[in-house]
Order: C-alpha cells, then sequence, then structure tokens
C-alpha cells in the first residue's frame, strides 16, 4: 500500500495500491460526491503526503458511481453556516485547489458523470481532463446563493477565456461533454467504460518521464510565473537548470535521445 492509503469503508477518499507510478484517488461521498468540509481536508491532506513523499505518484482523480464525479460545495451542510463557518470552509477549499496545483508529478482527472461548481475547479487545475461522454458541466452558484473560490475563478478564466468563463459562471446553466471540450474544460471525450482506462495510461506515461524535469515545467506553467519579474525569471531557470542536469533520470533521458 501506499504511505497515503486508508481505511476506505471509512474514507470519503478512496487510495488505490500505486502501480507503475500512478495511485487512483476516488471521491467517494454518496450519493453524489459533494465536498463536504471532512471530504475536502482529506483529500488536501492525501495530495500533500503525497507530494511530500520521495517518490511522489503520479495521481488519477475520479469520482464514485456512476452519475456524479462531484457535485460541488455540500450544500446541505453549509445551509446551517454562519459567516465564519463559510469563510473557514472557502479557506480550506483554497488549500485544496493548492494542493492540486502544486502536486509536482502528472495530475489526470477522469471525469465519470455530473461535475458541478468545485468539481470544475478541482479539474482545471489538473494536467489533462478525460471525460465520459455522458459528462455535464456546470457551475450553479449563481442560482444557490453561494460562490466559487476565487482562485478556482481565476483559473476557470485564465484556462477557457473571459467569454467563456462568464457564460459558465453568471450563466448557471449546463453544458454537455463535448460542448465542455470545445470549450476547453475537458482534453478529450471518450466511452464511460474506458475512461479510467485510458486516464490511467496516460498518467503512467507522463510518470515514466524525468520527474525533475516534468516538476520544473509544472511549476513554470504555474499562472504565477507570467507575472514574475525577469530576475525572478532568470533566478527560477537557473536554480532549475542545476536541478536537471544533475538528475540522474533527466541524465539518462538526454543520452538516450542522444544516441
Amino acid at each position: 500500500m501506499t504511505a497515503a492509503s486508508q481505511d476506505t469503508a471509512l474514507s470519503a477518499v478512496g487510495v488505490s495500491d500505486e502501480v507503475d507510478g500512478v495511485v487512483v484517488l476516488t471521491l467517494n461521498h454518496p450519493p453524489a460526491n459533494a465536498l463536504s468540509n471532512s471530504l475536502v481536508s482529506e483529500l488536501t491532506a492525501t495530495l500533500e503526503a503525497l507530494a511530500g513523499g520521495p517518490d511522489a505518484p503520479a495521481v488519477v482523480l475520479t469520482g464514485a458511481g456512476e452519475r456524479f464525479f462531484c457535485a460541488g460545495g455540500d450544500i446541505k451542510e453549509a445551509i446551517g453556516y454562519d459567516a465564519e463557518s463559510m469563510v473557514a470552509r472557502m479557506t480550506s477549499f483554497h488549500a485544496l485547489l493548492r494542493a492540486l496545483e502544486n502536486h509536482p508529478r502528472p495530475l489526470v482527472c477522469a471525469v465519470n458523470g455530473w461535475c458541478v461548481g468545485g468539481g470544475i475547479e478541482m479539474a482545471l487545475f489538473a494536467d489533462v481532463v478525460y471525460a465520459s461522454a455522458d459528462a455535464r458541466f456546470v457551475f450553479p452558484e449563481i442560482n444557490h446563493g453561494m460562490l466559487p473560490a476565487v482562485k478556482g475563478i481565476a483559473r476557470v478564466r485564465g484556462v477557457l477565456g473571459d467569454r467563456a468563463a462568464r457564460r459558465l459562471l453568471l450563466g448557471g446553466k449546463p453544458v454537455g461533454a463535448f460542448e465542455a471540450e470545445t470549450m476547453g474544460i475537458v482534453d478529450q471525450v471518450v466511452e464511460r467504460d474506458d475512461l479510467l482506462a485510458i486516464a490511467t495510461a496516460d498518467a503512467r506515461a507522463a510518470a515514466a518521464k524525468p520527474p525533475a524535469v516534468f516538476a520544473a515545467l509544472k511549476r513554470a506553467l504555474h499562472d504565477a510565473a507570467a507575472s514574475w519579474p525577469a530576475e525572478e525569471q532568470l533566478r527560477v531557470t537557473v536554480a532549475d537548470a542545476r536541478t536537471v542536469f544533475n538528475d540522474p533520470a533527466a541524465r539518462t533521458a538526454r543520452e538516450a535521445w542522444n544516441g
């Protein structure tokens, strides 16, 4: 079992054994995999534990069941909250988005059904998103008196562009899997029966690439990199060059390519 493995019977996040450098994390909060406080905290802790290990694995994130990848924020849990309770909840979800963003290895999302609100925010921090043909995507917060995280909103706008972001966030209407692919939420729509196998194979192929190179590229692709001053860009470039050119796996890849 991986270091982050746990008793899935008592867990809102299923953690598979690591196989070929890949761990599958499954949101498991029936009936709709809504983001309860406990699920958000557990998923964040799991991602941080996996990322903090000496050989961080690639991750595939999916949902249990056939109808929902994730129903977004748990509205039933939030109904009785006061403003300060909601602040704590949003702070916790922001930390989850940070954990997804900062995972140094491949992160692949397999959307197996409805992907709502915070579910879309999570998916957009993945490196690759696959969806079953019957998946649906919606930001319902404007209709339900809720708000997405600003970090998530920024990601939606950054990935999809301003017009598509306004349509989704201000309209509150669902789009199908193929329309989501056209918009840029999804990289590829596949048959449901093939979804997890395709996502896992993609993660496995990405996990075989030199980890130091992959991590450096992900770090530079973060939105913040575009706003770094030139001096900081140079500092990171030099530091990453030293890391990559001293890394045995990267050296092996260079030698294989040159040969």
